[in-house]
Parts: C-alpha cells; sequence; structure tokens
C-alpha cells in the first residue's frame, strides 16, 4: 500500500513538471485537458502494470501444489485472549485513511448543500441550454452542471457576456472533470498533488471558455475582467467566472498568440515518460543479496565451481570407487554429521533448537575453508563450524581438467528431544484445518463466483507464484537450482503466516519465501460455520536452463524418489505406523500425501517429513509427493 502511493506521487510529479515545462504556456487547451485528466488515470494505474517481456521467465517446472489430508503440525494449546475481528486487526494506517477519508467526505457533502441552498434561494429561470439561477443579495457568477449561478448586483449589460463564457462550461461538462478530482480528493486526501491537477484544470476551463466566447470583443472582455473582482464562495468544484488568482493569468493568455501546430509534437514526450515508468514497475529492485551469512560466502569465479555443475566433484574420503560420487559425498557429509554431532549443553539448558544453514569450501588442496553459518542462536552456529571444521582432507574437485574451489552448502537442524511435534489428525482437534477437509477452503481474489473453489485456489497460487518468481542472481551465477518445499498458514483472517520451508540452498529459500509473502489477502476458510486457520503446502522448482549436475534429466529424475523410515507401533489399543520421509538427499519431505489403500483415510507429513498414522497389519500405505515417484508400503510388524 505504502509503495503503491509513493510511486503514484512520484508519477504525478514527473507528469505536473512535465505539463508546466513544455505544454502549459501553448494555446492547445483541449488537448492539455485530456493530458490532465490521462497522467492522472495513468499514474493510478501504472503501479500495477508489470510487462511480462521485462522479467525473468519462470522456469519449466514449476511444481504442483500439495493437497493435505490432514492438519500439518501438532496442536499447539495458548491461552485465549479476547476474540478479534476484522476491525480490530486492521492496521492503524488504514484507520487514518479512513478517517481522512470520511472527513472529505462529509466536507464535500456541505459544498453540494450550499449549491443546493444557493438555487432553493435564488430565482430559477429555465432556457433552452442551461438554467439560470438569480441570487439576490450576491455578486456570484459561476456555473455547475447545466446551472449558471448569477447574482443580482451584476450589471446588467455583463450579463450577456458572463453567461456566453459559462455556455462553454455548460456545453463542454467542465463540472465533470471537476467533481472527478473532487472524489480523487476524498480517496487521496493526503496526496498534495490531486489538489495541483485540481487547480490546473480549473485554469484551462477559464482559458477554454475565454477563448470561445470572446473571439471578436476582446477589448471588451479585458476592460469587465479588469473593472471587476468578485467576491466568491470557497467552492472547489464549480466553474467561477471572476477569480481574482486566475484574472491575470487570463487576460495574459487571451492576448497570446495561437501556438504553432508543429509545437503539438511536445505532446510525444508522453510516451518515453510512460514507456520508463512500465520499466521501474516491472523490473523490480534487486534485493540485498547479503542473506546472513559470512561474507567469506563464495562467488563462481574461473577458480570457484559451484557443487552442481563442477566436472569432478571432490572426493570425500572412502568415495574414490564409488559409481556415483556425488551421491557417496553427499551420504559421507551427513554421515559425519550424524558422528561428530553433539548437542551444546548450554543450548539445551536453554531450551534453544533451530536449523543453522552452512556453507564452505572444498579449497584447491582439498582443505575445508571459509565457513559461514546462520541459525537462531550462537551456541548452535559453533557447533556447527566445530562440525564442519573436523571434516577430513580431500580430493579436490576439478573442472576442465584442473583443480578448483567448490562451494558447498547443508543445513544441519537442532531439535530437543521431547519437542517433536505429532502429527495431528482433523478428527482429534487443532488449531488449522487441512485445505483437503476442510468445508469452505480460503478464496483467492478472483474466485468469488468460481464453481470450484478449491480448484481456483491452486490455480491462482501457481499463477501468482508464475507472475511473481525471480531467479536469485547469485543463485544463477553459482548454478544453484533445485526443489524448494513451502508450508505457509491462511490465517482466520485471510492474511499469510507461519511460512516455512526447505530447500538446497537459502538464497532459493529466500525466495521461495518472498514469493509467497506477496500472496494477497484471503477471505479466511471455514468449518462448520466457523472461520479456521487453513495449512497450505506447494513445492517450487528452481532449475537453470541448460545446467546439468553431470546427468541426464531422465537419469537425475530416476535418482530423485522417496524413502520412508519407519515401523508399526501398538499401544492404547490401536495401531499406529510412525515413521519418517525423506527424499533421495535425506531430506525430510513436508506435506507429503499419506494415504491407505482402499480406505479414506490419510495423514500428512509435518515440516520436517514426520507422520503417524493409524493402521492395521496387511494395510497398503501411499506416498505421494509432486514431482517425486509414488512409493507403496505394506504394513507388517
Amino acid at each position: 500500500m505504502i509503495v503503491y502511493i509513493l510511486e503514484t506521487l512520484v508519477f504525478q510529479l514527473v507528469f505536473l513538471l512535465t505539463y508546466d515545462l513544455f505544454l502549459k504556456k501553448e494555446t492547445f487547451f483541449q488537448w492539455n485537458r485530456c493530458y490532465l485528466l490521462g497522467t492522472f488515470l495513468l499514474s493510478l494505474v501504472l503501479p500495477w502494470v508489470k510487462l511480462e517481456m521485462l522479467r525473468i521467465s519462470m522456469p519449466q517446472e514449476l511444481g504442483g501444489v500439495t493437497v493435505f489430508l490432514t492438519q500439518l503440525d501438532g496442536v499447539v494449546l495458548t491461552p485465549h485472549g479476547p476474540e478479534t475481528n476484522f476491525w480490530t486487526t486492521l492496521p492503524w494506517y488504514y484507520w487514518v485513511l479512513g478517517v481522512g477519508s470520511i472527513m472529505s467526505a462529509l466536507w464535500f457533502g456541505y459544498k453540494l448543500l450550499q449549491i443546493l441552498k444557493l438555487k432553493r434561494q435564488g430565482k430559477v429561470v429555465r432556457y433552452p441550454d442551461f438554467v439560470k439561477v438569480t441570487v439576490q443579495r450576491s455578486s456570484l457568477a459561476f456555473s455547475f452542471f447545466r446551472n449558471i449561478f448569477m447574482g443580482a448586483e451584476i450589471q446588467k449589460e455583463k450579463e450577456a457576456k458572463i453567461i456566453a463564457h459559462e455556455l462553454v462550461h455548460v456545453k463542454q461538462k467542465h463540472t465533470l472533470d471537476l467533481l472527478f478530482f473532487e472524489l480523487a480528493r476524498i480517496v487521496f486526501w493526503f496526496n498534495p498533488l490531486v489538489y495541483v491537477y485540481q487547480a490546473r484544470v480549473a485554469e484551462l476551463h477559464e482559458f477554454i471558455a475565454d477563448a470561445h466566447a470572446v473571439k471578436d470583443n476582446k477589448r471588451e472582455h479585458f476592460e469587465m475582467l479588469l473593472s471587476e473582482a468578485f467576491k466568491t464562495q470557497h467552492i472547489s468544484f464549480v466553474n467561477q467566472f471572476f477569480n481574482k488568482s486566475l484574472i491575470k493569468k487570463r487576460i495574459v493568455m487571451l492576448q497570446k498568440k495561437r501556438s504553432k501546430a508543429i509545437w503539438q509534437l511536445k505532446y510525444v514526450l508522453l510516451l518515453p515518460l510512460v514507456l520508463g515508468m512500465l520499466v521501474y514497475t516491472s523490473c523490480e529492485v534487486k534485493e540485498d543479496n547479503n542473506t546472513g551469512i559470512d561474507n567469506s560466502t563464495p562467488l563462481k569465479s574461473e577458480n570457484t565451481i559451484p557443487f552442481g555443475v563442477v566436472d569432478e566433484v571432490p572426493i570425500f574420503p572412502g568415495c574414490e570407487d564409488a559409481v556415483d560420487k556425488r551421491a557417496c559425498f553427499q551420504e559421507k557429509m551427513q554421515e559425519h554429521i550424524r558422528k561428530n554431532f553433539r548437542y551444546p549443553a548450554e543450548a539445551q539448558e536453554m531450551g534453544v533448537q533451530g536449523r543453522v544453514s552452512a556453507i564452505f569450501t572444498i579449497d584447491a588442496d582439498g582443505a575445508i575453508t571459509d565457513i559461514g553459518m546462520r541459525g537462531p542462536h550462537e551456541l548452535l552456529e559453533k557447533e556447527t563450524e566445530r562440525i564442519i571444521a573436523r571434516l577430513p582432507q580431500m580430493e579436490p574437485g576439478k573442472h576442465e581438467g584442473r583443480n578448483v574451489k567448490v562451494p558447498f552448502s547443508i543445513p544441519i537442524t537442532f531439535r530437543l528431544q521431547g519437542n517433536v511435534e505429532n502429527v495431528v489428525s482433523p478428527q482429534r482437534g487443532g488449531i488449522g484445518v487441512p485445505f483437503a477437509v476442510v468445508e469452505e477452503v480460503p478464496v483467492f481474489p478472483g474466485c468469488e463466483d468460481a464453481a470450484d473453489k478449491k480448484a481456483c485456489f491452486t490455480e491462482k497460487v501457481q499463477e501468482h507464484i508464475r507472475k511473481h518468481f525471480r531467479y536469485p542472481q547469485v543463485a544463477q551465477e553459482q548454478g544453484i537450482q533445485g526443489r524448494v518445499s513451502v508450508i505457509f498458514t491462511i490465517g482466520e483472517d485471510g492474511t499469510i503466516a507461519d511460512i516455512r520451508k526447505r530447500g538446497p540452498h537459502e538464497l532459493l529459500e529466500n525466495e521461495a519465501v518472498r514469493i509467497i509473502e506477496r500472496l494477497p489477502q484471503m477471505q479466511p476458510g471455514k468449518q462448520k460455520g466457523k472461520v479456521v486457520e487453513v495449512p497450505f503446502s506447494i513445492p517450487i522448482t528452481f532449475k537453470l536452463a541448460g545446467k546439468t549436475s553431470g546427468t541426464s534429466d531422465a537419469t537425475r529424475q530416476a535418482k530423485d524418489y522417496i524413502q520412508v523410515a519407519g515401523g508399526l507401533q501398538h499401544g492404547n489399543g490401536s495401531s499406529h505406523y510412525k515413521g519418517k520421509v525423506t527424499d533421495s538427499e535425506s531430506l525430510g519431505l513436508p506435506g507429503v500425501n499419506i494415504s491407505i489403500q482402499g480406505t479414506e483415510k490419510g495423514a500428512v507429513t509435518d515440516f520436517d517429513g514426520n507422520f503417524a498414522i493409524a493402521v492395521e497389519e496387511g494395510q497398503v500405505l501411499s506416498f505421494q509427493y509432486k514431482g517425486l515417484p509414488t512409493k507403496t508400503i505394506e504394513v507388517t510388524r
């Protein structure tokens, strides 16, 4: 909202400066009238216009929508505070804008009442082209729509000239222009440029009326303007004949020779102005690339090649004879972390937990250098650094036959025992209802009249991602690509909250969060007539054109699979299959749909891939995740 207002102000300022510097002194009055009206409307519309040709294209593999069968996270019980509604959650600045608009609307209504009062009290005479209203004990002279108000104190010999002038306002419907800006002042009461626009248009109206009404008797018109300075009431949307601030300008403009037709080319200036504004609105400003990782984070150069594109990856001790050295490297990394992992005692006492993103470089001699990390607490960051620093010497990576530096990143999750959240089915209650089972799904703007609001929602979310997608420049330079799993909640007020993500690199994760944060406010979901929170998940695939990891797409897809580790557990007279779902890189998969074949029962993995589902021995579990092959498991002891 604030960005839109600022962009509108800047555009209007540029348009007005162009008008005052190049167009105001010309006698192309009708052209200037169109310019002022048109540019004001353009300033309101342009901030919303985006040129697709100026954006980075969306990768072909967007990924689909994960439909939830059960609640994503465990139940969190908190004391109930006072009940909130739409009005209590409305940001304070909306209140300020709303109160200002109400005051402006009341002032507008007061001025309308003034005009109606003058008409009621005046003497009304109707003519074919206008309605003359004579106001007693007044020297007023102005028009409002078809009504021409004339003060009874105006000299009779001047009435005909004034009426001829005001008839131009009536016939050209100048009142509509001023009313348009009066309404704009109600909405944008805080914008001083709206008042400037209105003043410029009112000025033009007088020039236009003078030019039409005074063709053969300019001298008499000059004398009348110079001899009279009528007092007029302060009504901003009427065409006043006598206005002290305009008399001099009108006389100057009446004496001015008609501008040459060649000077109409000045209006061509509007084209580069609009084009420049479109370029500005379409090209998003690059964000600060400082993601919190130390400044030693390696960038691609002649001697630094990303792990995903290097010809020969560094060889972890024990992987010398492995067929797939990339997979072996990653497996050994995981094994090293598990083996050397030690939860800091002080962090346990403080209850500190979370994920630390680590990045380091395998140097051209195979040593570990440039260790950087970012996490929720310094204690966890230091432990991560200790683990990475203990990595063994490796055989360096090679690219085009020579040794190179290879950056590598990996997340390490610290979680205290007993804090693991269980997956809960909707029947057991919770603070949210899964998207797939909620009775009334959240309504995405534009889906209000859709027959299938679920399908419309998923379609609009994918469309939103394509529209706002921007591949991080640093990620492109480092050859970083992969899938980011994103989970978020549509809150009880329809806003987006609790965004969580997991991907191959923090740069891609941050971009995914930026896209989701820009989702519009929606109508909240409802369950049994009550507004509820609704969790939703979607994977976003980042893929660089022409970039591969040394294997074909078909080979990579065959290696990307679902892994399930778990077993059947009995207790309290029921059986549950508990476990964890990961991908081929042993990373937990959030939002995996788990269903029992032949039944309508199901569950879904939480953010770390954990799940629990009530089953019986012999039943078959099906695990589905967009972009990965479906996996089935028969439940046995």
